[in-house]
């Protein structure tokens, strides 16, 4: 708090810049419920232009976003970044494509990647909370919208080809992307190609820390001495490679889309296809050996050095192991809009979705896999999994979906009408969930209208979710029998005579409110209450065995009941004279928070002494009230030169998160300062933004303190018109430019993947 009464008094005639100064005038802070798209809310709550993006280093979609305030990432190296929003994430946060749920298997494992395309896309649509209403059901702490033109609703007046190259430092790796559009025969044509090659990433001096499972149970009170005596013995393992094995990412994105349009509406299909290799830096597999190899050194005082060789040598075997995910996903879109133009029926918008989204686990066979058996034949039987073969998460979902524009002289209203049908399962060597069956009916009303000074949106949602699954009981029992026996149980793969099945039928009804008004010719007001109820998601009912991309035996509960948010927004904002400001205050109260649960160390003390969950975290969904509350402050100032303009800024976003009995709710991000200075001119732009980020007291049980950070990042850009035929943009970056360690609170192996190093990377982009 010191540091932000410093700010506050150093920087308090600035506006912090979400991202470039010709974002400004977007970001004003509204909720909307019944237009189309978020791409046609006159304010959208947050904007990241399309620009930007092409501009800037490929990142995950949670790294793209990070800078905006109340938006962070849960990262997994740098394929994966999950999006969280006020403290929330999961399925309380929803990525849309166009408006429509992006229903990929990133949901069933934090080591799972977003599978979305942002290749030459318009802008990345931010609204949180109870704005997000209208576009997804359950979506507690908002949505993330990726817009592009893929289906153009309107002709396209010009042939449009871009091309573009990329080369970043920090992982010796590159990319390289092309997109078209025309208008050929009335057709509007729209493709897109992108090749994106990311070798593992450097990382910073002691950045990766090793902790056990009785490390992470031990609390705050050692964690700095634990730290310590972990850096000593790191320094011989993945520090000294100055890289983060298994941190690489490769991807291929295709797409293509045709329309037809008329003074009837318009009608057309696309078809994405994404394709990537990524490595997996952490797997909980490793995570038994290195706490056997400790408890050996501590009941052998005097063998503690041979235990420690013993460990620096088992720790050389697996910095050659590679484990890495392949997805495949292919989406097939129609949509379009029909024209009515009756008293009682504008228009009808309608789409159908086809996803098919695969994602498969590997480990590949080591040459030195044969000599470290021998070396370690007590070993040898914890390894064997590595051979079992793949693990594939499939998630194959249909969506249908019309919207039906009752608009009239007086009153802007619209009626939603979605059904979707979604089949997840997870098969082979590492399945931790049965096959689970999804459906979805959603029927909505939202107006939105101005009475007197006060703009009104309103909108109001019921939802019947049905999840059909199974539990296995047994399975965890004879997992604590015996080691081998586990093994062997495991190895026969088949349960289906121990399953006992559900079917969760589930009616949630949510409304949200939205009151603005103008104060005066400075300042605006805006109020927003709601209720939304969202349902448990099938990995939080029907999950049920050991989960490695965590280091956790996670279980379900099928009983679970849906979790209900009341919410309300104030937002303050001024303007005047090139000085902006922009304060909202939240609370979020949510009845049976639904959430993941470690098995603290009493709890683990009183099983029996084999029962170690195979050397995993046992972890359990459980549901309790929670209150969330935080606030985003953002201020600053535009200076007009004769050429340009500046404009200096400053940004604060803080979340706490506790249970009804007052403990924290765990991995909840911490408050930060982001500092951001910009000049820009007709060509040229040139950015330094500080992003500080606190230290993370607030721990839940379990959990032990991140220190907190400065990202320092630069970046310039400019452009060069090429003769009228098109314009070159070169931008140059510099990321994390004081090569610090890094990690975010939210990220489940926080101590074992850390954020990258310095990266200097280099962009160039033509346009025709």
């Amino acid at each position: 708090m010191k540091k932000f009464h410093v700010a506050l008094l150093v920087m308090g005639a600035f506006l912090v810049n979400n991202i470039t100064a010709e974002e400004i005038d977007e970001v004003i802070v509204t909720s909307s419920f019944i237009d189309q798209a978020l791409s046609d809310i006159e304010n959208p709550l947050q904007v990241v232009d399309g620009e930007d993006i092409s501009t800037a280093a490929t990142q995950s979609l949670g790294g793209s976003i990070d800078g905006l305030l109340g938006v962070s990432s849960a990262d997994y190296g740098s394929a994966v970044g999950q999006p969280v929003i006020r403290g929330m994430s999961g399925s309380r946060v929803k990525v849309l494509h166009n408006g429509r749920v992006v229903r990929d298997v990133s949901g069933l494992g934090a080591d799972h990647v977003n599978d979305i395309d942002l290749t030459d896309i318009q802008q990345i649509e931010v609204a949180k909370g109870p704005s997000s209403l209208f576009f997804s059901n359950g979506s507690i702490g908002g949505i993330i919208n990726i817009v592009d033109n893929t289906i153009a609703k309107t002709d396209f007046t010009q042939s449009r080809l871009a091309m573009g190259a990329e080369a970043q430092s920090v992982n010796d790796g590159d990319a390289y992307d092309v997109s078209y559009q025309n208008n050929l025969g009335g057709l509007n044509l729209s493709l897109a190609y992108k090749d994106s090659q990311f070798g593992n990433f450097d990382i910073p001096d002691g950045a990766v820390l090793h902790e056990d499972e009785h490390d992470e149970h031990e609390g705050e009170e050692h964690h700095d001495e634990e730290e310590h005596d972990e850096d000593e013995h790191g320094e011989e393992h993945e520090e000294q490679l100055g890289y983060l094995p298994n941190s690489d990412y490769g991807s291929t994105s295709k797409r293509i889309g045709l329309s037809k349009t008329g003074d009837w509406g318009y009608v057309g299909i696309s078809a994405n296809s994404v394709e990537s290799v990524y490595g997996i830096p952490f797997h909980g597999d490793n995570h038994e050996d290195h706490e056997g190899e400790e408890h050996e050194g501590e009941e052998h005082g005097e063998e503690e050095h041979e235990g420690e060789e013993h460990a620096d040598e088992h720790e050389g075997e697996h910095e050659g192991e590679r484990i890495f995910s392949n997805t495949k996903s292919d989406v097939f879109n129609l949509e379009g809009s029909y024209k009515v133009n009756k008293p009682w029926l504008t228009k009808v918008d309608y789409f159908f979705r086809d996803s098919d989204y695969l994602l498969t686990e590997q480990h590949a066979e080591e040459e030195h896999d044969e000599h470290v058996e021998e070396e370690h034949g007590e070993e040898e039987h914890e390894d064997e999994h590595h051979e079992e073969g793949p693990t594939m998460f499939k998630n194959e979902a249909k969506e249908y979906g019309a919207v039906f524009d009752l608009t009239n002289d007086t009153l802007s209203q619209k009626l939603v009408l979605n059904l979707t049908q979604e089949d997840i399962s997870i098969m082979g060597a590492e399945a931790f969930m049965s096959p689970t069956d999804n459906e979805e009916t959603s029927i909505g009303y939202y107006l939105s209208n101005k009475f007197g000074p006060f703009h009104v949106d309103f909108g109001v949602r019921h939802d019947m979710i049905s999840r059909s699954g199974s539990l296995s009981h047994d399975e965890h029992e004879e997992e604590g029998d015996h080691e081998e026996e586990h093994d062997d149980h495991a190895e026969e793969g088949d349960h289906e005579e121990e399953l006992e099945l559900f079917d969760r039928d589930l009616n949630n009804t949510s409304f949200a409110l939205s009151v603005g008004t103008e104060i005066n010719a400075l300042w605006d007001f805006n109020i927003g209450l709601s209720r939304v109820v969202r349902a448990p998601s099938a990995v939080e009912l029907f999950m049920n065995g050991p989960h490695l991309a965590t280091g956790r035996l996670e279980t379900g509960n099928p009983n679970l009941k849906a979790e209900s948010s009341n919410n309300i927004d104030l937002t303050l904002s001024y303007e005047n004279a090139g000085f902006y400001g922009d304060f909202t205050l939240f609370q979020n109260n949510i009845d049976d928070y639904i959430y993941l649960m470690d098995e603290t160390e009493d709890d683990h003390a009183g099983h029996d002494d084999h029962d170690d969950h195979g050397g995993l975290i046992l972890a359990n969904y459980l549901q309790r009230d929670a209150e969330f509350s935080g606030y985003e402050l953002e201020f600053g100032q535009v200076f007009e030169l004769d050429k340009g303009e500046i404009l200096v800024s400053f940004g604060r976003d803080s979340v706490t998160g506790e249970f009804a009995d007052g403990s924290n709710i765990p991995r909840l991000v911490p408050a930060r300062n982001i500092y951001s200075l910009s000049y820009s001119e007709s060509d040229l732009e040139l950015s330094l933004r500080l992003k500080d980020v606190e230290r993370q007291n607030d721990i839940g049980e379990g959990e032990s303190v991140t220190d907190g950070f400065k990202m320092l990042n630069l970046s310039a850009k400019k452009s060069f018109n090429l003769n009228g035929e098109g314009d070159l943009t070169v931008s140059v970056f510099a990321n994390n430019l004081l090569d610090e360690v890094a990690r975010n609170h939210s990220s489940f192996v926080k101590n074992e993947v850390p954020l990258a190093g310095r990266n200097l990377g280099l962009k160039i982009r033509a346009v025709f």
